[in-house]
């Protein structure tokens, strides 16, 4: 279909329209430009934006949604993000205009833009093109569950800032806390009771060295040692490196004059696969429980989340996708350095992350931050690429 949409004047209004506290005017925004475009856009229950393509023309998006693809072919889906995390940075210009900043910039309306193009411009000869914006990636990603529980996909593009590298990876994500449950005395008879705060500095330990006795694999025991056979947990991944276990806060005792009877450590997990979250949680409980006095109770408990968590996951690097697109955008091809929705369908079918933009630079952090940037090259970039992936697939 021949489209006149220009990604760099799209991305221009997107950057400049806030979508830190609501979605609403940026959805807008989207819905209105794929209208104008001759696509015919719906919002479904989870506030995801869905629009789709066939080699006939457009398609029905609820169609997509709670059964079997009725094209022959594949089913492909570009899917990245609306929402941004607070404040709003507005949009600015530099080096004659070669670099955007703002909030958004490369995290995800650069993506966007990209994806958007993409899904307008390629040439659909079979099978069935899907672009699926979610609304709330930055907070709970109940949009994106919503999706990998009802779209039935072949393939997954997932837009995010790589530099143009095809991300085939990406470690999990998720929080918890350790409670230690002792009993109370008085200060002056701490004998009396068992302290849960005294508990935490071997917890504390115990934590650091969870990995190194819980995920060694054989190979990596030194000469003479054996593994200990309780190992559970997933080592070293080849391309995500360790897991890491990461304690962030600690919380214990209500009076200075009181032997605490309960304290809290909450931590920040990174897994690598093929750990998977409940998993996780049980190995850990049982590792811990070794380290605190008879007397006293341990419980390891995840965050309460609305959708699934954020699970780790590994794209097969030699996937027709994969090929695809690091062929026609010339990146390489390697793990992504954060957590993503990607994680949520990459259960379902090959899942990769790409976009322009990065995540840091030498100066520091670019994403998330105050200096938030991305170059229009590499919008333009992204977007042949992404187009050309789906002229070589669809």
């Amino acid at each position: 279909m021949s489209v006149d949409f220009d990604p760099l004047a799209f991305h221009e209004q997107a950057v400049g329209t806030p979508s830190h506290e609501s979605v609403g005017e940026m959805r807008a925004l989207l819905v209105e430009t794929l209208e104008e475009a001759g696509a015919d856009p719906a919002v479904d229950a989870a506030g995801n934006t869905l629009a789709t393509r066939t080699a006939d023309g457009h398609g029905d998006p609820d169609a997509l949604q709670g059964g079997t693809v009725p094209v022959e072919g594949a089913h492909l889906v570009l899917n990245t993000h609306v929402d941004t995390v607070p404040p709003h940075v507005p949009f600015a210009e530099r080096e004659g205009g070669e670099i955007v900043e703002g909030r958004g910039a490369c995290d995800a309306k650069g993506p966007l833009a990209a994806l958007v193009d993409a899904f307008l411009r390629a040439d659909v000869s079979e099978g069935r093109l899907t672009l699926a914006v979610t609304p709330d990636e930055e907070a709970n990603q109940t949009g994106a569950a919503h999706l990998a529980g009802t779209l039935d996909a072949d393939g997954f593009l997932v837009g995010e800032p790589t530099d143009l590298d095809v991300c085939t990876a990406a470690r999990g994500q998720f929080e918890g806390s350790v409670t230690v449950q002792g009993t109370s005395a008085h200060a002056a008879t701490p004998g009396e009771g068992d302290n849960a705060v005294r508990a935490l500095a071997p917890l504390l330990q115990a934590m650091e060295t969870y990995d190194e006795s819980e995920g060694r694999s054989a190979s990596e025991a030194p000469s003479g040692e054996q593994r200990d056979p309780r190992g559970r947990g997933p080592g070293e991944h080849e391309s995500l490196g360790r897991p890491t276990l990461t304690p962030t806060l600690v919380e214990g005792g209500e009076a200075p004059n009181q032997v605490p009877a309960e304290a809290r450590i909450t931590f920040d997990r990174r897994s690598v696969p093929p750990e998977r979250v409940h998993e996780f949680r049980a190995a850990l409980e049982e590792h811990l429980s070794e380290w605190v006095p008879s007397s006293m109770g341990l419980r390891v408990d995840l965050e309460g989340r609305e959708a699934p968590y954020l699970e780790a996951f590994a794209t097969d690097p030699e996937d027709p996708l994969v090929r695809a697109l690091a062929d026609a955008s010339g990146g390489a091809v390697r793990s992504f350095g954060a957590a993503t929705e990607a994680s949520l369908f990459a259960g379902h079918a090959p899942t990769v992350v790409f976009g322009p933009g990065v995540l840091a630079d030498d100066q520091g952090a670019v994403a998330h931050s105050d200096r938030e940037y991305v170059r229009r090259a590499d919008v333009a970039a992204a977007a042949d690429a992404v187009r050309a992936t789906v002229d070589e697939l669809l």
